[in-house]
């Protein structure tokens, strides 16, 4: 097929440009993901490069799924060779096969986050240093921003500025050395060390530079130094760069992204070519039109002149509640009006907030009215006890020395290895300069040998320890000859795990999910042993929330602001559009950090393709703390001809304000003392917003609104300590205060 016919005429130039450096401006719904593609395709297609000189670099994993079958339609499977993956799983294949350079061990694991904040807690035990006074995640982040900047532990002594990053420094060189022991890498080990590789052995570099002739990278505004750093050296043979991002749409500086990689590009390539996408194919024009108003007012970004040929379409709605338990009223109200009407699916809705802490109330609301929905960044499914315990198991099958996995499953299930038992073993490793694994192995052929131990165990932990040792040790010989699900099933019943999960109250969840994993290992069963478990522990370290987020299922998704970028949906709700929340109070000192939360807002904007709703609260109860906060800023910079406010949800929210910031000591004590005159149903029409009433069960509160219907009224009423409530003036008994 012609890979250029579906182009539009600067898609065709983005593709067509396939010598030196290429920075690709792509707004957002421009269809930056079939430019990629379609550039790939032509590359293999129409001017011949082999698949295997091209590496395309994606930020998830579901990105990298979906070009790949994108380019598989294309390019009919000839692609087969192409490098295709994230900047961690690209790396990490880099140095499996050429790490030895660096004293890396091929048969390294990876640890996420749970295993790194284990070993820094060990750690930090090991020199001292008390991780409640200092919090692991702190020290984490702290190591976590050295490794993206280059910076390994003997750079980070010599810059430390304060006390804390003197004891960040200590914690990071003895991490380091835990990970050597364990033969594992962190998430940023894997870039950084790639990095290092290549910078102590040229000739690998090299090898790699002639390889790849065209190397693309997509989302290139969330690049940090590291991630640039290796683009630049496996670029400087051929110079054929192709960078495709939006500065409008970095959000990820706390993940050490750096907004000036792609706002500097050019002055880094001054030949590059500068292609501008500014078609959008996803929002209507009034979505479009509403997220150019509020990103227009940053300075630290490339000015694009957004456009498309959709409709104007619904106007965004501006939607002002009273409390937070309004907000996520009015969202499961509207969704399933909506619905009723046929005018979405529940899957075509998402409901995206600032801060995790917002989905709280509104997952209430959502079970409260029976809503079908799916939280993204719930409990993820490779952080549950009983697939992590069974992946550790895998792993210590891979890797012996893996010390996290060791720890996690020896006692698992219970053996009568206590607590007790293992600081034991932790320090007789230490004493010996070894892993708590070799220590381990040493202590099981002791036990084999009947040897007088060397050790501080009695002759029944003796046995314990090497008992769980050589029943490793025959999982080990099994797992060259036994394919992945073969070695899975042997390694859940023989250690007992199975007996062991389904033994308690929640088993048969557990065990469902312990099935779950085994359903993954089946899509490696195809590669030899060794491969297969090597692919399978890679896939699962490497997976994020947004890679296993199913979008195939009718349900309303839960979604941070920072993780629904790359999604699109037809209706999208953004909640908490206040002052304090979005943007969040810690950027107000920052001017830069500001200019991040517009972005943040804007990329939630972007996401909409037919509906938009920016919702927000008068009063808000977060994280124990209850205040009224002002309407985001963000608002007030969309024009009012591209919004409007669905019925009585903001109908006198001003008189509201008015009237509940005037509510004091005063007014209450006059209505103690008889003020109160009861309403009756005929001059309950003569009620109007702002009035303030008083309700048997709701207590006192200001009226929003009073409307006939048919033979009666209904009475809307913001109550101070219930939130808004509606109610027919026949049934409510309701008291006007004088």
């Amino acid at each position: 097929m012609d890979v250029l016919a579906e182009l539009n005429p600067a898609q065709r130039e983005a593709v067509e440009a396939i010598s030196g450096p290429i920075l690709i401006l792509a707004g957002p719904g421009s269809g930056k993901t079939r430019v990629i593609t379609h550039r790939v395709a032509y590359l293999i297609t129409v001017c011949g490069i082999n698949p295997r000189r091209i590496m395309a670099v994606t930020f998830t994993n579901k990105a990298a799924r979906e070009m790949s079958d994108r380019l598989h339609n294309l390019v009919s499977g000839s692609a087969g060779e192409l490098t295709l993956g994230t900047f961690h799983a690209i790396c990490a294949r880099i140095l499996r096969q050429d790490g030895r350079a660096l004293d890396i061990n091929p048969r390294y694991v990876i640890y996420d986050a749970s295993d790194q904040q284990s070993l820094l807690k060990r750690a930090m035990l090991a020199i001292g240093i008390d991780p409640k006074q200092y919090s692991p995640q702190a020290v984490a982040t702290a190591i976590s921003w050295a490794k993206s900047h280059l910076l390994t532990p003997a750079d980070y002594v010599r810059r430390g500025r304060s006390y804390f990053e003197e004891i960040v420094s200590r914690c990071y060189e003895r991490y380091q050395q835990l990970l050597t022991e364990s033969n594992a890498l962190d998430f940023d080990d894997l870039l950084m060390k790639t990095v290092q590789l290549f910078r102590k052995s040229p000739e690998t570099l090299s090898r790699y530079q002639s390889r790849y002739l065209h190397l693309l990278v997509d989302e290139f505004q969330d690049t940090n130094l590291v991630q640039y750093e290796l683009v630049k050296q496996l670029g400087a043979k051929h110079r054929n760069i192709c960078v495709v991002g939006d500065p409008d749409q970095s959000i990820y500086s706390w993940r050490s992204a750096d907004l000036r990689n792609i706002l500097s590009f050019e002055n880094d390539y001054p030949d590059a070519k500068l292609v501008l996408l500014e078609q959008n194919y996803r929002s209507t024009r009034t979505i479009l039109d509403t997220a150019s108003s509020v990103i227009s007012a940053n300075e630290l970004r490339k000015p694009k002149n957004l456009w498309t040929d959709n409709e104007a379409g619904e106007l965004t709605r501006i939607v002002e509640t009273y409390t937070e338990q309004d907000e996520a009223q009015f969202v499961v109200n509207e969704i399933e009006r909506l619905v009723d009407l046929r005018e979405a699916k529940l899957g075509d809705c998402a409901v995206m907030y600032r801060t995790n802490a917002q989905s709280r109330v509104i997952e209430e609301a959502f079970v409260r009215y029976g809503t079908p929905y799916k939280l993204v960044a719930g409990t993820r499914f490779y952080e549950r006890r009983e697939v992590k315990d069974v992946i550790a198991y895998l792993r210590l099958v891979h890797n012996p020395q893996d010390t996290v996995s060791l720890m996690r499953v020896i006692n698992v299930p219970g053996r009568g290895i206590g607590q007790q038992t293992l600081t034991r073993l932790s320090d007789r490793a230490r004493s010996l300069g070894i892993s708590p694994s070799e220590a381990l192995r040493l202590i099981a052929e002791a036990s084999e040998k009947d040897d007088v131990p060397e050790h501080p165990f009695s002759p029944r932990t003796t046995r314990l320890l090497a008992d769980f040792w050589m029943m490793l040790e025959g999982f080990i010989t099994k797992s060259r000859e036994l394919d992945l699900v073969e070695l899975f099933d042997t390694v859940v019943e023989s250690s007992g795990y199975q007996r062991y999960i389904m033994s308690g109250d929640d088993g048969e969840e557990r065990w469902d999910n312990i099935l779950e994993l085994r359903g993954v290992a089946q899509e490696y069963r195809h590669l030899k042993s060794t491969e297969g478990l090597i692919a399978f522990l890679e896939g699962v370290a490497l997976v994020s929330d947004i890679d296993s987020l199913d979008e195939t299922t009718d349900r309303v998704t839960l979604i941070t602001l920072h993780q629904a970028k790359g999604l699109e949906f037809p209706v999208v709700f953004i909640v908490g559009m206040e002052e304090r929340l979005l943007p969040h109070v810690r950027s107000f000192d920052d001017a830069a950090q500001m200019e991040e939360e517009r972005r943040l807002c804007y990329v939630g904007i972007t996401r909409a393709k037919q509906r938009l709703y920016l919702v927000r609260s008068f009063r808000r109860t977060l994280m124990g703390s209850s205040n009224v906060n002002k309407p985001s800023r963000f608002l007030e910079d969309i024009p009012g001809h591209l919004t409007s406010t669905p019925g009585w949800w903001q109908e006198g929210t001003d008189k509201v304000a008015e009237a509940v910031y005037s509510w004091g000591p005063a007014s209450t004590s006059e209505q103690t003392s008889g003020a109160n005159k009861p309403a009756s149903n005929g001059a309950m029409s003569d009620l109007k917003a702002g009035d303030h009433v008083s309700h048997t069960q709701f207590g006192e509160g200001v009226v929003v609104s009073c409307k006939k219907v048919r033979d009666d009224s209904e009475v809307v009423v913001a109550f101070i300590d219930q939130g808004v409530k509606r109610l027919l003036s026949s049934l409510a008994s309701l008291k006007k205060v004088s």
